[in-house]
């Protein structure tokens, strides 16, 4: 499968650093460091670039094997359901893997040797300079996946789609938590435009670390504004909003609101910007660049949603989007 489906943009990569994953182990890496396969920038080709090894590759690259047996390499993930994969061989031409496949396993710490691994992506050809995709559906949580090819060369990156599981740790006696996190599941479903930052980094943990590391759209030179509908890790009260427009200076949003809507599955997969189920939570108000934010007294009181619509006026870029307040499970029962 090599079209670029939908479960790239609107699931989180699972394998991706700034979410704690880490490759942990390679059966060899001679030419191209284990660590470069979850590298968050796409691969890059350098023509007169060497090291000692020889050519200098944007990636995972062993050693042409001459012994019976295969290479692999293993990824501490983000636990998470998986829903899909990428494995990604650009600028691999002659030296890429013919074959591949894909195990996972759940276990505290790291795998040992008595580890048991089920079958996530069975042995699949692949193709050199491409990006391939994969649907796969094995219900579950993971931590760790491993990429076994067939019998040695180079991937560029592995991207590993799917849902952030969140166990609550740490959250027993916060007041308020970051409902959207992506940490705790949130994640960002659909947007109007992302030309020049993707809408998942709204979500992201941790501050922006340039303006690339935002929800940036393109200059609107028609009627409107831009929108981002996301879906909440759990369902809460939303109590506080939290913009920050680190980094942009003269690209800012001149305002921005919210609204929100509780919805059961049937409905979340068919919302629309316009769908008349959206409540606001949070009047257009005014932003400025560079800066962090709050707004709570201005949040009206609401009852529990599960996604929210954040809409920016009339266009710009966001560097980080929290919404703090209460899940659902902590509100207790209806008196």
């Amino acid at each position: 499968m090599t079209d670029r489906p939908d479960f790239v943009d609107t699931y989180i990569d699972l394998a991706q650093p700034r979410l704690g994953a880490e490759v942990i182990e390679a059966s060899d890496d001679f030419f191209a460091p284990k660590e470069r396969l979850i590298k968050p920038e796409p691969p890059v080709f350098i023509p007169d670039k060497y090291d000692d090894h020889g050519k200098w590759m944007d990636g995972w690259e062993s050693r042409r094997k001459r012994i019976e047996g295969h290479d692999y390499c293993i990824v501490r993930l983000c636990p998470g359901t998986i829903v899909g994969v990428a494995i990604d061989t650009s600028f691999f031409t002659g030296n890429f893997p013919p074959a591949a496949s894909l195990d996972v396993c759940n276990v505290a710490g790291d795998p040992a040797e008595n580890t048991v691994w089920r079958p996530l992506l069975p042995l699949t050809s692949l193709q050199g300079d491409r990006q391939h995709f994969f649907e796969v559906d094995l219900p579950g949580v993971w931590t760790h996946i491993r990429l076994n090819i067939f019998p040695d060369g180079g991937v560029a990156r592995l991207r590993v789609y799917g849902i952030v599981h969140h166990a609550g740790k740490g959250e027993e006696h916060a007041e308020w938590v970051d409902l959207a996190a992506m940490t705790r599941g949130g994640r960002a479903l659909a947007c109007n435009d992302m030309h020049y930052g993707h809408m998942s980094n709204l979500i992201a943990p941790g501050p922006g670390i340039n303006m690339g590391d935002g929800w940036e759209t393109r200059r609107r030179r028609e009627p409107g504004n831009d929108w981002v509908i996301l879906q909440l890790g759990s369902p809460g009260v939303i109590k506080s909003v939290e913009v920050d427009t680190a980094f942009f200076k003269g690209n800012y949003p001149a305002r921005c609101s919210l609204h929100g809507a509780l919805l059961a599955p049937p409905a979340a997969a068919r919302i629309t910007p316009d769908s008349p189920l959206w409540q606001e939570i949070l009047p257009p108000v005014p932003l400025g660049p560079d800066c962090v934010q709050s707004f709570e007294s201005e949040v009206a009181p609401a009852a529990a949603v599960s996604h929210v619509r954040f809409d920016i006026y009339p266009d710009g870029g966001v560097s980080r989007l929290r919404l703090w307040g209460l899940p659902q499970s902590r509100l207790g029962p209806k008196p």
